[in-house]
């Protein structure tokens, strides 16, 4: 039985170790969300104060055109990120359903090993 409790805590090590990564994940998409606002505010407050909106403009602000750049990094962060976040989800579903199922098997296992110990009796 030490092997199979071994392996036990081997999946729930996993398991979580698998929700923590969701969970890093969707705070990361979070945060990289909010710094792409931020970044849109302060590209709208530059294009206000300079009276300049159009990009391709040659008297467009310096600093607005790299807080657009760092937006769109973001935002295609943002994208690659909800992918990695969708197949951690689906890899921790996988690991806790085996989990779920070497749980049952145990449970089964202690139910067989003591009835056959209480017919021994």
């Amino acid at each position: 039985m030490k092997a199979r409790d071994a392996a036990l805590r081997l999946r729930r090590f996993d398991v979580n170790d698998k929700a923590r990564k969701v969970e890093d994940l969707e705070s990361m998409i979070r945060d990289f969300e909010q710094m792409a606002v931020d970044l849109n505010r302060q590209v709208a407050i530059e294009e206000d104060r300079t009276g300049i909106k159009d990009p391709l403009h040659f008297s467009y602000s310096t600093f607005a055109k790299a807080a657009a750049t760092r937006r769109a990094n973001l935002i295609a962060s943002v994208d690659d990120l909800r992918v990695k976040l969708d197949l951690a989800k689906g890899a921790h579903a996988e690991s806790l359903a085996e989990l779920q199922k070497l749980e049952t098997v145990e449970v089964r296992d202690v139910a067989d090993f003591d009835g056959a110990f209480k017919r021994m009796k």
